[in-house]
């Protein structure tokens, strides 16, 4: 193999590596930490006195990944398709 015939498919493995691994991670923890509240659940107010329950995850400090709502996507559309 030539050297720069190794050149040019290590970033397509190396991207396709990472990829499988995000995927098998959103497999195995479907969640993640809220970065609105850092996985408290609650949230400061404007003023900065009150704490308030995070609207972005509903007080839980957990929230769905990126890649597993694109599984849960695949997923209903191919439900979808087998009806």
């Amino acid at each position: 193999m030539d050297p720069r015939d190794l050149l040019a498919t290590a970033p397509c493995l190396i991207l396709s590596a990472l990829t499988l691994g995000y995927l098998a991670l959103c497999v195995a923890a479907p969640f993640g930490r809220c970065r609105t509240c850092k996985g408290t659940g609650r949230k400061l107010s404007t003023f900065g006195r009150l704490r308030r329950e995070c609207r972005r995850c509903a007080g839980t400090g957990l929230r769905l990944r990126v890649g597993r709502h694109a599984i849960n996507h695949i997923k209903d559309e191919y439900q979808a398709a087998k009806r």
